[in-house]
């Protein structure tokens, strides 16, 4: 099934072409990895995607487009965890988190057991069931992340998109999350996360996704998008290659030589 189809995407901010051409599908059951360097264009893929950035192209959420899908209806199609990581009010950590239920639920209906106990599943896949009566702004940036992703957890799409997962996270909680992400996909939903660090997308990702200058240069596994060339020329890193329990390891070392190749973005 296929849950997300983009057909020749483009994009401009400020007047300026940030994606050109992009086309992709992700059916059920995957785990996308996109990556590229800064500025390649990610943030505002994923944004254009779900219509918060004007696009000229084709976005399709389970064969519908998606300027067609009222909010609420787009909500639970896919799941959205932004950049941005702030709160603006001081209410408990439990009811962000219940927030990712609104798009079940009628204006102003109580919550039914089905969305308190996602909320509770969602708060311990996250291990934030202990800050549950903790105000939000109060919570460290590393806390606050994870209470977000429980809320975009709790909402229960099919699809999740998820800019920067891992900003903020110490080493433990990353590992964690890119195992609910995998169990998630495991479940049949799927997740496309937008990450800089090579070697968590290698290890993790069913497939890569690599964007340079807002097109896309490499969609495959992991072994097949991770190059010694693609590196050179996309990141300008020079990189050690292994694999560790079987999963692969990629660590950039240092700058490649210059050789017109990643320099001039």
């Amino acid at each position: 099934m296929t849950l997300l189809a983009v057909s020749r995407l483009g994009a401009a901010l400020g007047g300026k072409p940030v994606l050109r051409d992009v086309s992709f599908a992700i059916g059920a059951g995957e785990f996308v990895g996109l990556i590229g360097p800064n500025g390649a264009g990610k943030s505002t893929l994923l944004r254009s995607i779900l219509g918060l950035v004007d696009a000229e192209g084709e976005v399709k959420l389970t064969g519908q487009d998606v300027r067609a899908l009222r909010a609420a209806e787009r909500a639970r199609r896919v799941a959205y965890l932004p950049q941005e990581r702030e709160v603006a009010w001081a209410v408990p950590a439990e009811v962000v988190v219940s927030l990712g239920r609104a798009p079940h639920r009628p204006a102003f209906a109580g919550f039914t057991p089905a969305d308190r106990a996602a909320v509770e599943q969602a708060m311990r896949r996250m291990e934030v069931d202990r800050l549950r009566g903790r105000p939000a702004t109060e919570l460290s940036g590393g806390e606050k992340a994870r209470v977000l992703i429980a809320r975009a957890l709790a909402q229960e799409a099919p699809l999740l998109l998820a800019d920067e997962p891992t900003a903020g996270l110490d080493p433990s909680h990353q590992i964690a999350l890119m195992r609910i992400f995998a169990s998630l996909a495991g479940e049949g939903r799927s997740v496309v996360a937008s990450m800089h660090d090579l070697s968590l997308a290698a290890r993790w990702c069913s497939r890569l996704v690599l964007l340079d200058r807002g097109a896309i240069v490499a969609d495959g596994r992991p072994e097949e998008v991770l190059t010694v060339d693609r590196l050179r020329k996309v990141y300008g890193v020079e990189a050690h290659f292994g694999e560790a329990a079987g999963k692969m390891i990629v660590l950039p070392l240092d700058a490649a030589e210059e050789n017109g190749a990643g320099d001039d973005r």
